[in-house]
């Protein structure tokens, strides 16, 4: 598949409500694609959908938990009815918990287990079938930095997010034994970036959510528009995750003995807030931007110092 063909494929998208998802839904419709929306929030999902096909474009909106995987399963059936073939599925939900490893509750640390990586389990095992099946795709899966570095105050998102890449690489050492050389999965490797995703997660730092030197998540969306059109089994997106990546190979114990220190200076400079859940047991109703106002209540804060 190439960007200029995209007409008329077919794209499912979890996580289509706010962030990346939204990001990449808007920009792949505008390509000719037929976009079919998955989260939790099923008016939020709607409204978009309308949006984008009030502008032309294809939309189908499908009201998913991808931790629940009958709903996955009814996710690709609905796709397929609607579209029929799917071309490209991509698996972006995350929801993320903050705080020092043993003052998390374990259930959160659970429900991080569930969505992160048994919600892409789910998600890969019927869009590979699928693509088996009809001989062809392309599976998108969204990692994090973490992926490679694990970072302080983000334990279970970083184990979750080190499974996803590796899930990815043994998918893809399957696939080429079996000659499907035609089906492809990448994982894409953001840095820290501005989306609501701050927001959602839960929170036992004692401090609002940030992170130093923050990308802006169109950097993140281009790269998945991309990857739908030139997989690559990693996608480190951007100067920085490309760096902390080759650090990470070279200089392991220095990499990660410093990025803890940088987050926990970090965490220290944010206004006091109260532990929160979040949104990982259940969704919000306001935080249906793609852009998180992070970097800007950052700006405040550290103009007040």
């Amino acid at each position: 598949m190439s960007e200029e063909r995209m007409i008329n494929t077919t794209i499912v998208i979890t996580g289509a409500s706010s962030g990346f998802g939204r990001g990449a839904a808007l920009a792949l419709a505008k390509r000719g694609a037929n976009v079919v929306l998955a989260a939790r929030r099923g008016e939020a999902l709607e409204a978009l959908a309308q949006e984008i096909n009030a502008g032309g474009g294809h939309a189908l909106a499908v009201e998913t938990d991808v931790s629940q995987p009958d709903q996955v399963e009814r996710l690709a059936q609905a796709a397929i009815a609607r579209f029929g073939p799917i071309n490209v599925w991509i698996n972006n939900v995350g929801i993320g918990a903050l705080g020092w490893f043993w003052e998390i509750p374990v259930a959160d640390h659970e429900r991080l287990v569930d969505v992160n990586l048994k919600g892409v389990i789910y998600g890969a095992h019927v869009a590979v079938k699928h693509f088996i099946a009809q001989g062809f795709g392309v599976l998108i899966n969204t990692g994090s930095v973490d992926s490679e570095v694990p970072l302080a105050f983000q334990s279970s998102y970083a184990a979750t997010k080190a499974a996803v890449l590796s899930l990815g690489r043994t998918i893809n050492e399957e696939l080429r034994l079996n000659d499907y050389n035609d089906i492809k999965v990448a994982t894409i490797m953001p840095w820290a970036v501005d989306t609501p995703w701050w927001t959602h997660a839960a929170n036992y730092t004692g401090h609002a959510p940030r992170m130093a030197a923050m990308d802006s998540p169109e950097k993140v969306i281009d790269a998945m528009v991309k990857a739908c059109f030139k997989p690559e089994e990693e996608i480190p997106v951007g100067w920085k995750a490309r760096s902390s990546n080759l650090s990470h190979h070279l200089f392991p114990y220095m990499t990660e003995k410093l990025s803890a220190k940088v987050i926990n200076r970090s965490v220290e400079k944010a206004q006091p807030l109260a532990p929160t859940t979040g949104a990982i047991y259940t969704p919000m109703a306001d935080t249906t931007t793609i852009d998180g106002g992070i970097r800007a209540r950052m700006k405040q804060e550290d103009n007040a110092r």
